[in-house]
């Protein structure tokens, strides 16, 4: 098994325009039709991560902060922020290009997958650890253990008293004393 891996070196990058038959009556891109990018996109920064076949386990979050109209340059860019035993957190950036010379291009949305590496029989297997250079992938690689340590609690498989990360979020004073 590889070590040494970083975030950039999954780094896929997609780029779609916005077709009619990719929108909505206000003649916006399809929801779905951006879910189904970031998706694939995702899927391509999980395999580069690690060489298997990966599946998507969930969508944790998408945010649809902007509409993108019909017609729009859409680039997505997708890296694993954090890499579990087979699990492994990939977060897409979804940006518009700039309009005009010398506009800079506007981050629209962003969605938090998981996916899972597995084998020829659908078994998860294990996946390289990552190690965060830069400061916002260092961000991102601390949120991902309290976002799984949260989607293990509401799904009844971790006790709120063995979350470290939350209980660290929510009572810091308690966490310093331990």
């Amino acid at each position: 098994m590889a070590q040494g891996k970083t975030p950039m070196n999954s780094l896929s990058v997609m780029t779609q325009i916005v077709l009619p038959n990719d929108t909505n009556n206000l003649n916006n891109l399809f929801g779905g039709q951006l879910l189904s990018w970031m998706d694939r996109c995702c899927a391509i920064a999980a395999h580069r991560h690690c060489k298997e076949t990966v599946v998507t386990s969930t969508i944790n979050n998408v945010a649809f902060k902007n509409p993108i109209p019909q017609g729009s340059i859409v680039t997505i860019e997708a890296k694993v922020s954090r890499a579990f035993s087979s699990s492994m957190e990939v977060i897409a950036d979804v940006f518009l290009e700039s309009t005009g010379p010398g506009e800079p291009r506007v981050k629209a949305n962003e969605g938090i997958f998981t996916f899972v590496a597995v084998d020829g029989l659908g078994r998860p297997v294990k996946i390289p650890s990552i190690s965060p250079e830069t400061d916002l992938e260092k961000e991102r690689y601390a949120a991902a253990l309290r976002r799984r340590q949260l989607a293990l609690i509401i799904a009844g498989k971790m006790d709120p008293t063995d979350a470290t990360e939350l209980k660290a979020l929510f009572y810091p004073s308690a966490s310093a004393e331990q």
